[in-house]
Order: structure tokens, then C-alpha cells, then sequence
């Protein structure tokens, strides 16, 4: 397994980590199996969108926004409810087929770390298995 490790800049942001698990991938030498990727994180996960319009990450903080506002009667201590709550929304793990040495993935799509609770050093545990 190898970590990936990644260092935020804002309380909430979309780190788009295509290229750095692209090169993973191309540094393993397999050819063909199954990236895995896992955030053991409760404040930040992964997900996949698009990546060539900026404009789609700025709509999704916006909505998440909505869907979980910070609130004065959130019981959670620490301030950050709202940042757990986006988590949920978003995935702790996901994986990607890999063809030829390459990611496969749709014409427009990236892999982004989903900060909540930033700025911080983020983990992606990586592990790839042949297929």
C-alpha cells in the first residue's frame, strides 16, 4: 500500500489528485487491475467530477453549503459538524479500473480530495491489484 499525502490551503476546497494517482499507477508497472483509494478521514473524502470547468467545484462547495450550513444547535464541540456532515455526502473510498498502464476514466472526469476542514495534511492510502 502506498500513501499519498496532500496539504490544503482553505477550510473547504476541491484538490483535483488526478495526476498524482496517474503517476502512481504508472510507477507500479501494472498494466491492468484495480486502483483502490481510501481517505481515513471524518472531515475530508474523495469523490469524482468534472475536471475541465472550475466552475463545477465552486457549484458543488455552494450546495454542500446548503445541504449542511453551520447551525448554533449543533451538539458537536468542536465547530466542525458541518465539515462531517459533507463527508458523509461524499465517499471515504473508491476505486478505478486500470487498462493499459492508464486510469480509465470519463472524458471529463478527475479525482478530487473533498477538504471540509482545512487548512490540513490529508491522506490517500493507494493500493493497486493486477487483474
Amino acid at each position: 500500500m502506498n500513501t499519498l499525502k496532500i496539504h490544503t490551503t482553505r477550510r473547504q476546497q476541491f484538490v483535483d489528485i488526478t495526476a498524482e494517482i496517474e503517476k502512481f499507477v504508472t510507477d507500479s508497472g501494472i498494466s491492468d487491475g484495480i486502483c483502490y483509494l481510501f481517505c481515513p478521514h471524518t472531515t475530508a473524502g474523495i469523490t469524482f467530477n468534472e475536471n475541465w470547468d472550475p466552475d463545477v467545484q465552486h457549484d458543488m462547495a455552494l450546495n454542500l453549503d446548503a445541504i449542511a450550513p453551520q447551525r448554533p444547535d449543533f451538539r458537536h464541540a468542536e465547530g466542525n459538524s458541518p465539515a462531517h456532515v459533507k463527508t458523509s455526502l461524499m465517499s471515504s473510498d473508491h476505486h478505478v479500473f486500470v487498462e493499459n498502464g492508464r486510469l480509465v476514466l470519463g472524458r471529463w472526469q478527475g479525482i478530487y480530495l473533498a477538504e471540509f476542514d482545512g487548512p490540513r495534511t490529508r491522506t490517500i492510502h493507494l493500493k493497486i491489484v493486477a487483474t
